[in-house]
C-alpha cells in the first residue's frame, strides 16, 4: 500500500478511478484533483461515505489544489476536454496538451519521485508531453492504452464464443486508436491458439470492432465516452506497480530503439513494478504484424508533429 495516490480529473474516467483505487485499498489516502470547485470535494466526499458499506479503509478527499497531492507517489491523469462541436482534432491535441503540461508541471512541483500514469487523449502523444515536461525518466511515465485494448479485444473474444474472459490471453500493440495492433497470434483461450477455434474472417471482425471500441461506446452514449473499462484499465497498472507484481502487460511506453523506433510513446508489452516500467519485451512479428505496427508508429508521430 501506498501512502498517497493522486487522480488527475474528476470527470466519469476520474472518479471512477479514485473509487476503485480506494476500493482495493492501493492507497492511505486517495486525492482527486480538478479544477472545477466543489466538484471533486463533493464526489470525493461521496465515495468517502461509501467505505463503510464497502469496507475500505483508504481516505478519499477532492480538492482544486495540488498541495494536497503534495508527496504523492502515484499520480493517474485523466485531465482534458472531450472534443466539441465546430473543434478541429488539431484544436483539441494542442488543448489538452496544454492541460497535461501544467498537470506535469504541478506534478513535478509537489511530488518529483512520482511515477505517473498517462490516461488523458490522444494517450501516446500525452505520455510524450508529461515525460517532456516533468523531465522524469521513462521508467515513471506510462500509458495506460494496451491495457483497456487488450480488455476489448479479450472480451469480444469471449462473447464470440461464450467462454470466461480469464481463459483468454491476448496482446494489443500499437498507438491507441484505430490503428493498434491486436495480435492474433499472440491470441489464445485456455491455451489454445485463436486461430484453431474461429476462421480468419470472425478474427478479423473482432480486431476490426477491437479498434473501433471506443467509437462505438461513443456512438452509443451519444454524449460522453467509455469510463468503466478505462478506469479498471488504469487500476490494473497502478495495482501492479503498488504491490511490485512484475506484471507483464501491453503500456504506452518510450521508446529507444525497442521494435525499431525510437524518440516517442506507443504500446508494447511492459514489465511493471515498484519502480514503474521495469522492461520492455520485444516479442517476435510477423512481417505483416510489423508493418502495421509500423504504420500505427507513422500515425502517432504525425500526431507529435501537430505540437511541433
Amino acid at each position: 500500500m501506498f501512502e498517497k495516490i493522486t487522480v488527475v480529473g474528476a470527470g466519469n474516467v476520474g472518479a471512477t478511478t479514485a473509487q476503485l483505487v480506494a476500493l482495493k485499498e492501493l492507497a492511505r489516502r486517495v486525492v482527486m484533483v480538478d479544477v472545477v470547485e466543489g466538484v471533486p470535494q463533493g464526489k470525493g466526499l461521496d465515495q468517502w461515505e461509501s467505505a463503510p458499506v464497502e469496507g475500505f479503509d483508504s481516505r478519499v478527499v477532492g480538492t482544486n489544489s495540488y498541495d494536497e497531492a503534495a508527496g504523492s507517489e502515484l499520480f493517474i491523469v485523466t485531465a482534458g476536454i472531450a472534443r466539441k462541436p465546430g473543434m478541429s482534432r488539431d484544436d483539441l491535441l494542442k488543448t489538452n496538451a496544454g492541460i497535461v503540461k501544467d498537470v506535469s508541471a504541478n506534478i513535478k512541483r509537489v511530488a518529483p519521485n512520482a511515477i505517473v500514469i498517462m490516461v488523458s487523449n490522444p494517450l501516446d502523444v500525452m505520455a510524450y508531453v508529461c515525460m517532456q515536461t516533468t523531465g522524469f525518466p521513462r521508467e515513471r511515465v506510462v500509458g495506460m492504452a494496451g491495457v483497456l485494448d487488450t480488455a476489448r479485444y479479450r472480451s469480444f473474444i469471449a462473447l464470440e464464443l461464450d467462454v470466461s474472459v480469464e481463459d483468454i490471453q491476448a496482446l494489443v500493440l500499437g498507438g491507441h486508436g484505430d490503428t493498434m495492433v491486436p495480435l492474433a497470434s499472440y491470441t489464445s483461450v485456455g491455451g489454445i491458439p485463436l486461430t484453431q477455434l474461429l476462421a480468419q474472417d470472425r478474427i478479423n471482425a473482432l480486431v476490426d470492432r477491437t479498434r473501433n471500441g471506443g467509437a462505438e461506446i461513443v456512438g452509443l452514449l451519444k454524449t460522453g465516452s467509455a469510463y468503466y473499462a478505462p478506469a479498471a484499465a488504469a487500476v490494473q497498472m497502478a495495482e501492479a506497480i503498488v504491490k511490485d507484481k512484475k506484471r507483464i502487460m501491453p503500456c504506452s511506453a518510450y521508446l529507444q530503439g525497442e521494435y525499431g523506433l525510437q524518440g516517442m510513446y506507443l504500446g508494447v508489452p511492459c514489465k511493471l513494478g515498484r519502480r514503474g516500467l521495469e522492461g520492455i519485451i520485444e516479442v517476435e512479428l510477423t512481417t505483416e504484424e510489423r508493418a502495421a505496427l509500423q504504420r500505427s508508429a507513422d500515425a502517432v508521430k504525425q500526431t507529435m508533429a501537430v505540437l511541433g
